[in-house]
């Protein structure tokens, strides 16, 4: 379990980043370990500790169901496009189709009008004209013409049959995405609610304590001194303008702005004021770009906190980061060692 508690803003520097996150994956470490049990007489401090840090252990939970969340909603935009175009296609083909039954009806007509339908000609117009093209030898009785009708119309219709198959797998994949976008809200919506509940069972005092340690606004502090820090490039320098002035926005999961943010949402749409398009999920926005280490760490950069990449924040220089915390909590700047870092992306 990863705690989102804030810590001080003060004495971090980015030439101590890799001190101070071995030293935060240690305490994570131990905090993952099972809580000890409440002392013999039940002290109540032990039952409020035992029920903040479930609460932290949900908000994360929560969040990893938020970024499932998030990978299902970007996959099932994707299928829509998808079958969007296979439908205008299938759309297309039948019209193809039709136009060469077409053709052949009047090749018919010409022939009933001259004295009689041809056998092969009624063929023709069948639905099914392969069994027939199967028999090579009866291609002499045809002339020309409707020897190549015949072709292009078995042709056309096997792409039909093909554009058929593929729209129907990919409606299924999208019908399957969307379960699984319902099924991740409800894991979310669950585990928020738990965590809702256990913070209003606390006593008021402890709970006051509880939103003052992890919910900051992110407005009423003081800016960090973010003087000396260079963007990677100028797409950077605008991505971090961009998630600079989100600062007191409020975290709401599955968002990706401008009025609200979850953590890979916020990062997405910073860069994409720079005109980068990032992917929606913070696994996704791990792989988006040149890993570098810790240590050369420049503003623009992509934070993955947790070994499953399931935060991510921008670094903004001075070793603090910019990043929505999560439900409850407004976008603010953070030490980048708050919690285990995964790795470092530049986009």
């Amino acid at each position: 379990m990863v705690s989102h508690r804030r810590t001080s803003q003060h004495g971090q520097t980015l030439t101590g980043l890799t001190v101070v996150s071995a030293a935060l994956a240690t305490a994570a470490a131990a905090l993952s370990a099972p809580p000890a049990s409440a002392d013999p007489a039940g002290h109540p401090s032990t039952a409020r500790e035992a029920a903040t840090a479930r609460v932290d252990s949900l908000y994360a939970q929560a969040e990893r169901a938020t970024e499932k969340y998030n990978g299902a909603q970007a996959r099932t935009k994707e299928l829509r496009h998808e079958v969007a175009a296979l439908q205008d296609r299938t759309a297309r083909a039948q019209e193809r189709v039709n136009r060469m039954r077409g053709r052949l009806g009047a090749l018919a007509a010409a022939q009933y009008r001259a004295g009689g339908m041809d056998p092969t000609v009624r063929l023709m117009l069948s639905e099914r004209p392969d069994t027939y093209l199967e028999k090579a030898s009866a291609l002499d009785r045809l002339g020309n013409r409707q020897a190549d009708e015949l072709r292009g119309l078995q042709a056309a219709t096997r792409s039909l049959e093909q554009q058929r198959r593929e729209t129907a797998g990919k409606l299924a994949e999208l019908e399957t995405s969307r379960k699984a976008v319902a099924r991740h809200k409800k894991d979310v919506q669950r585990r928020l609610a738990t965590a809702r509940r256990l913070l209003n069972a606390l006593p008021k005092g402890a709970r006051a304590a509880y939103e003052r340690a992890s919910r900051s606004d992110g407005h009423r502090e003081a800016v960090p001194d973010l003087g000396g820090a260079v963007p990677a490039s100028g797409r950077a320098a605008a991505a971090v303008a961009a998630v600079r002035a989100a600062v007191g926005r409020p975290y709401a999961w599955g968002s990706s702005g401008p009025s609200s943010f979850d953590c890979s949402g916020l990062t997405q749409w910073a860069y994409g004021r720079a005109g980068v398009s990032l992917p929606r999920t913070s696994q996704a926005q791990r792989g988006a770009g040149r890993q570098v280490p810790l240590g050369q760490a420049q503003p623009g950069d992509l934070v993955i906190y947790r070994s499953d990449a399931s935060h991510v924040g921008m670094y903004v220089g001075n070793g603090q980061v910019v990043h929505a915390p999560y439900p409850g909590a407004r976008v603010r700047y953070d030490p980048v060692g708050m919690m285990p870092i995964s790795s470092v992306t530049r986009p």
